[in-house]
């Protein structure tokens, strides 16, 4: 998952999990993010403010060191409408489900996927595992991710309707009028 900016920020919203301390039977981690995460997540969605952002998520490990995430992310966002520039707010609710493999796995599935794309077409196969990296899961930068993908890049306050000034045309103005009157002219002598 992408974001905008990723890489030139630190993640605001850290929550990581260390693979090999999965219990067997997975384990359920709630998080809130504080007030200055909320801060930085904002200055880095492009948003005027996050006034809240939960993440309910379970994590169950899988054979071939493969980690199943889901959950649920939800935010409530502060935006500017586009149209009338009142602040507006809204809320957020993203289901996650990821499936997440050591990167030299997440490398050959994506790989194979695609090879399998070139060759037959598109095919029914799921999206490739995301990769773990450094054997930790960033259950907060999921959780960002989700919300920064949900986050509507055009708010509207409801029933706002963006207008623009329609006029009738005058039969007078088109490109060919000066000829025209040139022609009448000469009709008239």
């Amino acid at each position: 998952m992408s974001r905008p900016n990723a890489g030139s920020e630190p993640d605001p919203w850290r929550a990581p999990v260390i693979v090999a301390q999965i219990p067997d039977a997975g384990l359920h981690r709630e998080l809130e993010a504080s007030a200055a995460e909320r801060q930085a997540m904002a200055a880095l969605a492009g948003v005027r403010e996050i006034l809240s952002a939960h993440a309910s998520f379970d994590v169950v490990p899988k054979s071939g060191g493969r980690v199943h995430v889901t959950g649920l992310v939800r935010g409530r966002i502060g935006q500017t409408c586009v149209v009338t520039l009142d602040p507006i707010e809204s809320e957020i609710e993203e289901e996650v489900d990821l499936m997440f493999a050591p990167e030299a796995e997440a490398r050959r599935l994506a790989d194979l996927i695609e090879e399998g794309q070139d060759d037959e077409g598109p095919s029914e196969v799921a999206d490739p595992p995301e990769p773990i990296a450094g054997g930790i899961i960033d259950l907060g930068r999921l959780a960002t991710d989700a919300l920064f993908l949900a986050i509507d890049p055009y708010p509207r306050k409801e029933g706002a309707v963006f207008e623009t000034e329609v006029t009738a045309p005058d039969p007078e103005d088109h490109p060919f009028a000066v000829l025209k009157a040139l022609h009448d002219k000469k009709k008239g002598q």
